[in-house]
């Protein structure tokens, strides 16, 4: 059987900048066929952006026994200018204490982890009574139209449920185990715009400017408090990524302005209540306006139960740390996930340098990460 850290080498050598997976899945599923799993592959996404994904389960002895899968990506994100890299990001290599390539912390570690530990367990375990599972895509850094939201809609309509799902997102601070993610924020983006009326600058009575006109609405919507959080979420947040009106002469009344926003929002707020209070403010400000909103994903929150609970002991067990259960950082797959499955949690190696040049992952810690996942498994399906 070979080690998490010679399985990682094999992915990382994998060049599956996405949408592309590089072989990684077909390796995983080999790993998996041989130790009882059924496989599918799910291909999806138009001829020039097809995206792999891989389903597969192992089913135990109770057949109303609980399901835990281990979900994650193959694709990376692209290498940047490889001369600024010490080494190929696609050929593995050891130094420093640690093991450096594309991939390594964000998430080809975790997905070696799932697999040995997957292994390890069932060689322990012939008869366990509860099922495992893989929901992995390679598209994941990329769109995230064709991957982990196609498989969960699939096994939807086939009536197959999640108990319980790791995801193996690097979460760890400043050493393994310190921190697990048990939910994330979810994302709403907007595009404002806001129309006036064009004119020469000299003559402000013959024009409206829509950036004069949006400023007192505007100083309103970046100092409204939206919600308090709670236990587990920071209070909702609004933000401004760009502005733009003017013809570029500095001489022109604008006659519109575009604006661009997103709300990272807690469980206390919903999409909708989120939207109906920024246009009221904008109406109530007189503002003649249009907005297209993007829905990113659904915030989700897992609470201290089952799942989280046997991950923190497997934790303690292989490292000493107490982790800590967050919620901060960007969207992940989980958004989707969550809507099949009761319990889920991210858990994986040290984020520091995931999508930067020279990206690595500390040798010592690849054997305990894969240990906590096998710990986890003997405890909630054993």
């Amino acid at each position: 059987m070979q080690s998490a850290l010679e399985l990682t080498k094999e992915l990382i050598a994998c060049r599956s900048v996405t949408p592309a997976d590089g072989g990684c899945q077909e390796l995983i599923a080999k790993r998996l066929a041989a130790i009882g799993f059924e496989t599918e592959t799910i291909v999806s996404g138009p001829a020039d952006f097809q995206v792999t994904n891989l389903w597969a389960i192992k089913r135990g002895a109770d057949p109303k026994g609980k399901v835990l899968a281990f979900a994650g990506h193959t694709d990376v994100v692209p290498t940047g200018p490889l001369e600024k890299w010490t080494t190929d990001p696609f050929m593995p290599s050891e130094r420093d204490d640690h093991l450096y390539g594309r991939g390594a912390a964000d998430m080809k570690t975790s997905l070696a982890g799932f697999v040995v530990a997957s292994e390890e367990f069932v060689k322990q375990y012939p008869n366990h009574q509860g099922s495992i599972a893989f929901l992995i895509t390679s598209d994941e850094e990329g769109p995230a139209n064709d991957g982990t939201v196609i498989v969960c809609d699939l096994l939807k309509k086939r009536g197959q449920k999640l108990d319980y799902c790791v995801i193996g997102e690097p979460t760890s601070v400043n050493q393994l185990g310190d921190m697990i993610k048990n939910g994330r924020r979810g994302s709403l983006s907007g595009k404002l715009k806001v129309k006036g009326i064009q004119a020469h600058i000299a003559y402000p009575h013959l024009g409206r400017n829509p950036i004069h006109e949006l400023a007192p609405a505007l100083s309103k919507l970046v100092t409204k408090e939206w919600d308090r959080g709670n236990l587990y979420f920071q209070p909702t947040s609004f933000q401004i990524s760009n502005v733009h009106a003017g013809t570029g002469a500095n001489n022109v009344i604008p006659g519109e302005l575009t604006l661009d926003f997103n709300f990272r929002f807690s469980t206390e707020s919903k999409p909708e209540q989120l939207k109906g209070g920024l246009e009221s403010i904008l109406r109530d400000a007189g503002l003649e306006f249009e907005i297209t909103w993007t829905l990113g994903g659904e915030p989700f929150l897992t609470g201290d139960g089952a799942l989280a609970g046997a991950m923190r002991e497997a934790i303690m067990a292989e490292t000493n740390v107490s982790a800590e259960l967050s919620t901060t950082g960007g969207t992940s797959d989980g958004r989707f996930i969550a809507k099949i499955c009761s319990e889920l949690v991210e858990f994986g190696p040290i984020n520091a340098t995931s999508h930067k040049i020279d990206e690595r992952v500390a040798l010592n810690s690849i054997e305990p990460l894969k240990n906590i996942y096998r710990r986890t498994l003997e405890k909630l399906i054993a």
